[in-house]
């Protein structure tokens, strides 16, 4: 009979893979998006502190075993994205609207319907297209530094091939002795080590509002809270979709001032916690989310330090273990996009739009891919074929609401789904 200890080291395994499988992908963004070191250092730590607390409270509250971890196809939203126009008081102005965004969806359903009713393709497209540039990185680091990446890349794929879901967190600690053998040591003097909470007066312009704030609540619905539900729902949980949102929107608002971009439902992370391997007792493994919560607030204070490493590594070298940890996210998404021949050339076109990397009118590509995608349906939309006399019910959406709208079926409702049900997540 397992102990009480297990659900323990189930939560601490969470916030270990969690925190050091997507950091630099955070940090990357906060600094693409316009945050200094110790900007970047505070955003990391507020979104230790604002996801662990969220954890802690989902899980104590519902007995569910309901992980948060910080939005990692948003942080790659803002490295594909770059600097807004009036900097990064403008980013923390968009982190704050894409909180009030998701709150919005908790307090009102047809909006949590308005996103899940966005057709997968496009969503898959425009993640995919977010996701492009930094899963490049591996490669181009393997061109300009062989000697370097070379090691991160090996340990990589050995971890991924005999222990996976430790493969980037070992990736990244080759990448740290490299660091640590090839960088100079003028480069961590004067370093805070320890980090503080550095907090931005929030500023807005409408180009940021749609290029910024939409897309980031978009990609962290979409990639994030929708398949951290279906995890929970492939487990046997009826979690309340509502009120996660509602914490995490909350969690959002209080991280973004501090420079946090936004807290969602961990997806991938999610199962670590929720699997039987957490407690063979569905009932005891809300145990695990808590502790990861607690864990995960704990590492937040390893925020400077790892502010640090990142800033005197090579930039390719940071960008290329942030691209190991979102090969598998691009590959669900790609498959996502692509599944249905007669939305095909749509998502195609999302996608492309999307890793342009094109800005107009002060908008990023991100929503442009979306507006191309969607267009590209409409213009090309076949009248489905009438339906049979024996007609079958609507499937339900990801968020458990049916495809058209109506609240969820008997089948997103029930307390425990096939095993062989299928479950897609991205993110962390």
């Amino acid at each position: 009979m397992a102990g009480p200890v297990q659900p323990v080291l189930a939560g601490v395994v969470t916030a270990l893979v969690g925190f050091a499988s997507s950091f630099t992908v955070v940090l990357a963004g906060l600094r693409a998006a316009g945050a200094s070191d110790a900007q970047a250092a505070s955003g990391l730590l507020a979104l230790c502190v604002a996801s662990g607390l969220a954890a802690a409270w989902l899980g104590w509250r519902y007995r569910i075993p309901m992980s948060a971890a910080w939005s990692t196809p948003g942080a790659a939203l803002l490295v594909a994205t770059g600097p807004p126009p009036g900097g990064w008081r403008v980013a923390v102005g968009a982190f704050l609207v894409s909180g009030v965004l998701i709150v919005a969806a908790g307090l009102f359903p047809p909006l949590g319907r308005a996103v899940a009713a966005i057709p997968k393709p496009v969503a898959g497209a425009m993640l995919a297209g977010v996701l492009l540039p930094l899963c490049t990185a591996p490669v181009r680091a393997l061109v300009e530094l062989p000697v370097v990446a070379g090691p991160v890349v090996v340990a990589w794929l050995l971890l991924h091939r005999f222990a996976r879901r430790w493969a980037v967190p070992g990736a990244l600690v080759v990448a740290v002795a490299a660091i640590a053998l090839t960088a100079p040591p003028a480069g961590l003097t004067g370093a805070a080590l320890i980090p503080s909470v550095t907090l931005t007066a929030p500023a807005w312009n409408a180009s940021a509002l749609v290029g910024v704030a939409l897309p980031l609540f978009l990609v962290t619905m979409a990639a994030q809270n929708v398949p951290g539900m279906a995890v929970l729902v492939g487990y046997g949980y009826r979690p309340p979709f509502g009120a996660a949102l509602r914490t995490t929107g909350l969690a959002s608002l209080l991280a973004a001032p501090a420079g946090g971009h936004a807290v969602n439902l961990a997806a991938i992370t999610a199962a670590l916690a929720a699997g039987p391997d957490a407690h063979p007792d569905p009932e005891r493994r809300w145990i695990a989310s808590v502790t990861a919560g607690a864990g995960l607030a704990v590492l937040g204070l390893g925020a400077g330090v790892a502010t640090t490493l990142v800033a005197v590594a090579p930039p390719i070298l940071i960008e290329a273990v942030a691209g190991l940890a979102l090969l598998g996210a691009l590959a669900t998404a790609l498959a996502s996009a692509v599944t249905d021949p007669a939305t095909r050339e749509a998502a195609v076109v999302t996608f492309v739009v999307t890793a342009s990397g094109v800005t107009l009118i002060g908008v990023g590509g991100a929503f442009w891919g979306l507006v191309a995608g969607c267009l590209m349906l409409l213009l090309f939309h076949r009248r489905p074929a009438a339906p049979s006399a024996e007609a079958t019910p609507a499937e339900p959406g990801p968020s458990g609401y049916s495809s058209d709208g109506r609240s969820a079926t008997p089948t997103a409702r029930r307390t425990r789904p096939s095993a062989t049900e299928p479950i897609r997540s991205a993110g962390t």
